[in-house]
């Protein structure tokens, strides 16, 4: 099954910049998944499992800033193959 994450992160941090490059320049080494990203949030595109470890994995690492904050959006369709989105 193929799904889409849609991710804010927030490091609740005067350096937020940072933490929120590094979070999505690691969801990029993934091949399998299709990443896109914009001004208010990062879409996240694949296979369900791939797309739920990769997530995990890297907020674990993002926890390691304290304070940080994720909201994550869940829709269980590829919204790239729908038209009009």
């Amino acid at each position: 099954m193929n799904i889409s994450i849609e991710v804010s992160y927030y490091p609740l941090q005067e350096q937020y910049l940072v933490p929120i490059q590094a979070f999505i320049d690691r969801l990029n080494t993934y091949d399998s998944l299709v990443i896109k990203t914009n001004g208010m949030s990062t879409q996240v595109f694949g296979e369900y499992d791939d797309v739920f470890g990769a997530i995990s994995t890297e907020i674990k690492k993002s926890f390691e800033v304290p304070h940080s904050v994720f909201v994550l959006k869940v829709i269980n369709a590829d919204l790239q193959e729908i038209p009009g989105q």
